[in-house]
């Protein structure tokens, strides 16, 4: 058993928060610069060259790639043989409150929906766990912004609905987000589980680097005709046409109930700021 002193975690957390809104990441530069080079329309190259340029800015200046430093999410694989000194749910949220204090992040969480009174250091995260055999605490974050995630859509599909209605459902959950969720997207989608999972497996799959594939050939081929056939909408970076709306379509499952086929999108703008850290 070996044992993780709380204020590691703490600050491998608060690093975390700061780094992934500061650092867009090699990940994400890779797929930009991808993209411009795929773009037929003038005004989408030129987004993309601003993209490019924000980034760089914020990474060299040590400034919020977007001003919505978005909800904390946390995907959490707790070894079997670690031992954490303290709460680890506590500790992660002392790690975002103090992550976006000393980051000067924007602080958007609200302690009631309808209430409507910001918490004032971003907690509590949401945070999913997951264990797993080791040693070792691998704690995968991202920054969720609200604009995009707002287009985010479930639905309880038919099982007669099968392959073509997922995928339906998928190309027009972007096509209604549209320039709300501020295209170039990186899409998540979870298909199974229960009406509750294929939310998380949605929200999972869109913290997966755009271009990332799933391990089985089957939905590696529907990710790439999903991400042609959202291209095909013509939406195009910051929706104002182009041939590139999105950047990926990742997706994620689970086995579910014979009379159901639980689908999830969850999107992710072009701030798809995620980033690791393992203890």
């Amino acid at each position: 058993m070996r044992l993780i002193e709380g204020d590691s975690i703490i600050d491998a957390v608060s690093g975390l928060v700061v780094s992934s809104n500061y650092n867009i990441g090699d990940d994400m530069i890779q797929v930009f610069e991808n993209g411009m080079a795929r773009e037929k329309s003038p005004v989408g190259r030129e987004i993309f060259r601003q993209i490019l340029e924000n980034a760089e800015i914020a990474r060299s200046e040590s400034v919020p790639y977007c001003q919505d430093t978005g909800f904390s999410v946390f995907f959490v694989d707790v070894g079997e043989d670690v031992q954490v000194k303290g709460n680890l749910t506590e500790l992660i949220n002392e790690g975002v409150r103090r992550g976006y204090k000393d980051g000067y992040l924007r602080k958007s969480i609200l302690g009631d929906p309808l209430k409507r009174v910001n918490t004032g250091d971003n907690t509590p995260a949401i945070i999913h766990y997951n264990y797993v055999a080791g040693d070792k605490l691998t704690i995968n974050f991202g920054a969720k912004g609200g604009g995009s995630e707002n287009m985010s859509r479930q639905a309880m599909l038919k099982p007669s609905d099968g392959e073509d209605g997922v995928k339906d459902f998928v190309v027009d959950t972007v096509s209604v987000g549209g320039a709300n969720a501020c295209p170039p997207l990186v899409v998540g989608v979870g298909i199974g589980g229960t009406f509750e999972g294929s939310c998380i497996l949605a929200k999972k799959a869109a913290m997966r680097p755009p271009a990332s594939k799933n391990g089985d050939p089957y939905y590696a081929a529907m990710e790439e005709e999903l991400t042609e056939r959202c291209n095909k909408l013509g939406i195009g970076p910051m929706g104002l046409g182009g041939t590139v709306t999105v950047l990926g379509v990742n997706i994620e499952t689970h086995p579910c109930h014979l009379a159901s086929l639980p689908v999830a999108v969850n999107i992710n703008c072009h701030a798809d700021r995620h980033g690791r850290a393992v203890l």
